[in-house]
């Protein structure tokens, strides 16, 4: 199974070959290529899987996912805690 992930575009280098990016994932910062998407500018949410960002997502949408990853990291944590 293939996990994309939503992160918000932080810094743009236009000068770089492939175009690189900083993509911040919830405060968590990770060069990411941009050549994929090329109309893509600082304050944009993608969608990066394994370092490639594959499309451009509004921020609802990419928020929403986000919580629904929190979510799913609560429960995964009770079900630990509970086995414990």
């Amino acid at each position: 199974m293939c996990l994309a992930v939503p992160g918000k575009i932080i810094e743009i280098n236009d000068n770089s070959n492939p175009r690189m990016g900083k993509v911040s994932f919830s405060g968590i910062v990770r060069d990411v290529c941009l050549e994929w998407v090329p109309e893509a500018k600082i304050g944009d949410y993608v969608i990066v899987h394994v370092g490639f960002a594959l499309s451009i997502i509004d921020e609802k949408e990419a928020k929403e996912t986000l919580e629904l990853f929190k979510q799913i990291e609560e429960i995964q944590n009770k079900e630990n805690n509970n086995t414990l």
